[in-house]
């Protein structure tokens, strides 16, 4: 099994430990815990985390600065079979993200059984980073690391058993058990991805944790809430757009909000039918008034001043096969 023992890196000749910094991808298949352990590696939410499949629809940078390391996450759509064109682009986004890495962390459910999903992926991963032996392994052009995530589900006879099939199921540089809801072996997953990254410098300040713009953050952030608060009910078709971000000062002088010095976050929330606008707004408007009181806060942090949302539902017709109207929602 991949050592699970490890240094500092310190640099045999002078002594100091080298800086390292760079890309790495989380992949692995939909629902698998990335964003969650993205999440818990940062300290803060930068994605959305949920128990739907397909949550993650574009590649989140999340940085982790440390004395001798900057990581850049990049928390990935779960690849899957496309069933639509946003499907696809979700994939093409994957493609575009795994290009740029050091370095592929690759997230195997402890309590789930690798299946033909995580076949696939692998597969994918040694057409793009790996060229084969003439013995059958592998020699990959970037380190390749097995977390193996959600181990407070198992006893430990049944986590050995799990690490020795993730073992044999590729040649992976490094191995990691963690449960990120527990934060159980949160820093030997730090300690693994930055060993293996390589030297190099710091790309971003020292206290950003996210490439997003304000715009792209606070959309996140609504249909983040929108899964939570409404979960079984809420369509899969559900897409939210920050249409602008008004500041006081660049707004009409006799605008009441701009008189009490509020920004204004002008939210469209687009679904495929009408019928699904009454599920979103909910019986006297009762969910868009939680979902901006449950907001208030983290918005008015994103904008940097107290904010005032304004949420409107409309409905874009089948938009996750339409090219146009993907265009037009940023995907």
């Amino acid at each position: 099994m991949a050592d699970q023992t490890h240094t500092k890196g310190v640099d045999a000749v002078s002594g100091v430990t080298p800086y390292r910094s760079g890309f790495v991808a989380v992949v692995g298949r939909p629902n698998v815990g990335k964003s969650t352990l993205i999440n818990a590696l940062i300290g803060m939410q930068i994605a959305i985390a949920s128990s739907r499949p397909e949550t993650t629809r574009k590649a989140i940078r999340g940085v982790l600065t440390t004395d001798n390391a900057q990581i850049v996450l990049v928390d990935t759509p779960g690849i899957h079979r496309p069933r639509t064109l946003l499907g696809q682009r979700l994939n093409d986004v994957v493609d575009e993200s795994l290009a740029d890495s050091d370095e592929i962390a690759f997230l195997l459910p402890a309590d789930q059984e690798i299946g033909p999903g995580d076949r696939r992926i692998l597969s994918r991963l040694r057409s793009q980073f790996a060229t084969k032996n003439d013995d059958g392994t592998f020699k990959w052009k970037v380190p390749l690391i097995a977390i193996v995530t959600k181990i407070d589900r198992l006893n430990r006879t049944e986590l050995v058993n799990k690490l020795i099939e993730i073992n044999e199921f590729a040649d992976f540089a490094d191995i990691v058990p963690v449960s990120a809801l527990g934060d159980d072996n949160l820093q030997e997953v730090r300690t693994v991805l930055i060993e293996h990254l390589p030297e190099g410098p710091q790309m971003y300040p020292t206290d950003q944790v996210t490439e997003e713009r304000p715009e792209d953050a606070i959309a996140e952030l609504v249909r983040g809430v929108l899964l939570e608060e409404l979960d079984d009910e809420l369509p899969h078709s559900l897409a939210v757009v920050v249409d602008s971000i008004d500041m006081p000062e660049d707004m009409d002088e006799d605008d009441a909000q701009a008189m009490h010095g509020k920004a204004r976050v002008m939210v469209s929330i687009y679904v495929e039918r009408d019928s699904q606008k009454p599920i979103i707004i909910g019986r006297h408007a009762e969910h868009l008034v939680r979902i901006k009181k449950r907001l208030r806060t983290p918005v008015n942090r994103l904008v940097g001043r107290k904010a005032n949302l304004d949420l409107h539902v409309k409905v874009a017709k089948n938009w996750q096969s339409d090219p146009k109207k993907l265009d037009r929602l940023g995907f």
